[in-house]
């Protein structure tokens, strides 16, 4: 390799060692509140009016200006220039991307999603995954997780509960978010549907969303005890609490969302059979609705794929799966059909039919 070869390369690997910068600023500015006082000045700001706006020291002036570089650089801000009779200020406007990142038009702003991935109980598990890989198998394996915390991410959840509440912040606003395109955009998945039960549904965003737009629907959360807690009734959304591994209510249809990346194939056809017991035939209007992540289909996102694999290798032990893997569980659960349609970026959405 020639000299010019060589520092490509480098330039290349420094890159990627580097890269963590982009998550850790981007972090930064949500804990800020740069996005939003962004927003809220019209969309578009100046230094010193952002200096004011979050109530920064003026001595951190330059730093902010770094700061700002970077995330424009990144995309996250366009930068236009106004010049006055007295200077010339560089003024920071919202890109597509940045408002992603705050609530706009009735759109759920994904900031929480941002703090909810990226704090530090869910960074340390990465740096554990060589000695994990070095470690025989116990009749338990653990996970990059358990070692780095020594209980496994479940347990997080209900023992440390600042980070799980900004975990279950971050997954509530994905579901709002992408609940919103499906019922607007592909609606017709629930469409003349009279019941339908959403496992793992948590606090209930995703059975309100189809609520709203679909009030025929009766809509039932089934969630843990601890997390449906005293929920009540809401509207025509109610609330069971019990164990997806045990029990699921009959209903017309079954919603799984973000549910079965989390579990190992052998659970992943325990949760499907109880699901397809509570669902009719497909000739009576039954199926399974699994929004879930499919390798191999969408060449456009296969790398954010590859990523969101390794996520889930690292804090659960699971895994992504392509439509083999996807058909070999629904086939050994018992169900006949399946149809996937890629239509929510990196995840698409699955219809099964017993």
């Amino acid at each position: 390799m020639g000299s010019n070869e060589l520092l490509q390369a480098q330039n290349e690997l420094w890159t990627r060692i580097f890269s963590f910068t982009d998550c850790m600023c981007l972090k930064c500015t949500v804990e800020l509140g740069i996005f939003g006082a962004v927003h809220n000045h019209g969309g578009r700001i100046t230094l010193p009016q952002l200096l004011r706006a979050i109530s920064v020291p003026p001595s951190k002036s330059f730093h902010l200006s770094r700061l700002m570089r970077k995330m424009t650089t990144s995309g996250f801000f366009a930068e236009q220039s106004s010049s006055s009779d007295e200077e010339e200020e560089d003024i920071y406007v919202l890109t597509p991307l940045s408002r992603l990142l705050v609530e706009d038009k009735g759109r759920t702003s994904l900031s929480p999603f941002v703090l909810g991935v990226l704090q530090p109980i869910m960074l340390q598990p990465s740096f554990y995954m060589s000695d994990w890989f070095k470690e025989e198998k116990p009749p338990t394996e653990p996970t990059p997780f358990t070692m780095a915390h020594g209980y496994d991410f479940w347990a997080m959840l209900s023992r440390n509960v600042d980070a799980g509440r900004s975990f279950n912040d971050a997954m509530a606003s994905d579901t709002r978010f992408t609940m919103d395109i499906l019922v607007k955009d592909n609606g017709e998945v629930f469409r003349g549907l009279k019941s339908l039960i959403d496992v793992g549904g948590g606090v209930g965003d995703t059975c309100r969303t189809i609520a709203k737009a679909f009030p025929g629907i009766k809509c039932t959360v089934l969630d843990l005890p601890q997390v449906i807690g005293d929920m009540k009734e809401d509207g025509n959304v109610e609330f069971v609490a019990g164990n997806a591994f045990e029990y699921v209510p009959p209903a017309n249809a079954v919603l799984l969302k973000w549910i079965l990346h989390d579990w190992s194939d052998e659970d992943c056809v325990k949760i499907l059979r109880r699901c397809k017991e509570a669902i009719p035939s497909k000739e009576e209007g039954g199926q399974l609705i699994v929004i879930d992540t499919v390798i191999g289909n969408d060449v456009n996102f296969e790398e954010l794929k590859m990523s969101w694999d390794l996520v889930m290798m690292v804090m659960t032990g699971s895994h992504e799966r392509d439509e083999q893997e996807w058909k070999k569980i629904f086939v050994e659960a018992g169900y006949r059909d399946y149809k996937i349609m890629p239509v929510l970026g990196i995840r698409s959405v699955i219809e099964v039919y017993p």
